[in-house]
């Protein structure tokens, strides 16, 4: 019923009449999903009407309720069938300013046609094939980079700029091609990167380092949502960069993962908002290729250093012969370089652990991206190993038993999802510079076990990669543990059937198998 008005004062009333009838209906329909199949014929018309309205000269408030109808009825995959033609797409560009280039943004009067158009589109693209393959036709992706750039360095138009990323997002997740022709043809990594630098309002101190307010407020809601479109499309555009890239490119890569760092160190309005925020950065590091990830840990700046620090050698609890301090402003310091980033991954990663669920989704991209940190970069594996792994003075209790760091990795080792044991695994692996005895002094030999053995060590030794040869001393409480330790060996089979320490066992059986060669 609501339908046939609407359509009947679409097809004949005037403006002022169609304006009010789809006011109505889209305040009515606001928060509809699901459509009834009966109505169907008659949102497919009322869809071929609004479109032959938005062509005629109406006043911006009827175009926007106009847009505002075809924005609810575009959530219906069925009713875009027959209206998603090249001239109605055009329409849409048309008031989404996307057509000319020299078009500019000056009437604040069109900004919500502008975004109502860009929300139609978002709808239109994401439920139709035939959307999708317009885009590409009409060069959609080079549109809306060219709309960004106008307003890459304008306030008051955030709207305008969060759904001309969302859309780029979605074209660049439904099709391979654009992304490719976003990151070279269209400069999309040096754009989108700017448009997060706008969105922080960062102030460059050196090439790569960002002076951070850690008193200033927090990002605004609307700021918020644009860095997070900005992210998601970057991934898009930057995915299998870690793979290859061109060392040209390392200039680049590292300012976006200096922009990064700074993401990790601001807020946005909402705690949760805060944690979508930190998550698209931790997804869009994982693509940065790891040797420009040294630009998230930098030098104290000379502000930092003459700051009055407490060593941890004075704080209660653990000590540590480490150039370690916390500064007053909570900055990380380890060996003078600054860990604040590093920290918040490491806080990051333990929340979502925390979460107890959807482990492979939130968990993995940050443990992976720390393993490869802790890799690569021998001051941040450093760093998270005595943060992770400190001195040893608990040994009364089970590596998995408790509710610090370790514990929880610990208890990972072993669990049910084979891709999260492996990574969790993995992880503490390198932060014991992938030497066994160090692995299972952490963790025991029983949660270890199932890495060792995907390694073949589990007779002992270390694994592929080289490390620094720093000490890692043992606690008294170690020494004096460490004998009893012997009380749990791996055991395996001789050829006759009897048990006897792994080594010894493997051996014999390499001595049978050289024997039955040589009789060969």
């Amino acid at each position: 019923m609501d339908e046939e008005r609407a359509l009947y004062i679409v097809r004949a009333g005037e403006a002022g009449a169609i304006e009010r009838v789809l006011r109505d209906y889209s305040d009515k329909h606001r928060s509809t999903f699901k459509f009834e199949s009966t109505d169907e014929d008659k949102r497919k018309k009322l869809c071929e009407g609004i479109f032959k309205v938005l062509i005629k000269d109406i006043p911006t408030t009827c175009q926007v309720s106009c847009l505002e109808v075809l924005r609810i009825l575009s959530r219906d995959k069925k009713v875009l069938v027959p209206v998603t033609t090249k001239e109605n797409m055009q329409i849409l560009l048309r008031l989404a300013k996307l057509n000319e280039l020299d078009d500019s943004l000056d009437k604040v009067s069109e900004f919500p046609v502008i975004v109502e158009s860009l929300k139609c589109l978002c709808n239109i693209v994401f439920n139709s094939q035939m959307a999708q393959q317009l885009s590409l036709e009409l060069n959609l992706a080079a549109k809306l980079c060219n709309l960004l750039r106008k307003c890459k360095d304008r306030k008051f138009i955030s709207d305008i700029k969060c759904f001309d990323l969302r859309l780029l997002f979605l074209l660049s997740l439904l099709h391979t091609d654009i992304r490719s022709q976003l990151r070279y043809e269209l400069q999309g990594l040096p754009l989108l990167t700017q448009i997060l630098e706008s969105a922080f309002s960062i102030k460059w101190t050196d090439e790569y380092e960002s002076a951070i307010d850690h008193n200033g407020p927090p990002l605004s809601p609307q700021e918020t949502d644009c860095a997070i479109e900005a992210l998601k499309a970057l991934f898009n555009v930057t995915v299998d960069s870690w793979k290859v890239h061109k060392e040209s490119d390392s200039h680049q890569f590292r300012v976006m993962a200096a922009v990064l760092r700074h993401c990790l160190l601001i807020v946005g309005p909402t705690e949760e908002k805060t944690e979508e925020l930190h998550s698209n950065a931790v997804n869009l590091l994982s693509n940065v290729p790891v040797s420009c990830l040294d630009v998230l840990i930098c030098p104290l700046t000379h502000e930092e250093t003459t700051q009055e620090a407490t060593t941890l050698d004075e704080l209660p609890g653990d000590k540590t012969t480490e150039k370690e301090t916390v500064l007053k402003n909570s900055t990380m310091v380890y060996n003078g370089m600054n860990m604040e980033a590093i920290h918040v991954l490491l806080n990051f990663m333990e929340k979502r652990i925390d979460k107890g669920s959807s482990y492979r989704e939130g968990l993995t991209p940050v443990l992976s991206l720390l393993t490869e940190c802790s890799r690569a970069h021998r001051n941040i594996r450093k760093f998270l190993k005595d943060q992770v792994l400190p001195p040893l003075r608990d040994v009364t209790n089970r590596p998995e038993v408790g509710s610090t760091v370790r514990n929880k990795l610990v208890r990972l080792m072993t669990h049910v999802d084979l891709g999260v044991k492996q990574i969790a695994a993995e992880f503490l692996f390198v932060l014991c510079k992938e030497r066994v005895d160090s692995l299972l002094k952490y963790t025991g030999y029983g949660n270890a076990a199932g890495l060792l053995a995907a390694r073949g060590l589990l007779a002992g030794g270390r694994g592929d990669n080289w490390y620094s040869e720093d000490e890692d001393t043992d606690t008294e409480e170690y020494k004096n543990a460490k004998p009893k330790e012997e009380l749990l060996k791996p055991m395996g089979l001789k050829p006759d059937g009897t048990i006897t320490p792994l080594e010894e066992a493997l051996n014999q059986y390499s001595v049978i198998e050289e024997t039955s060669s040589d009789t060969d």
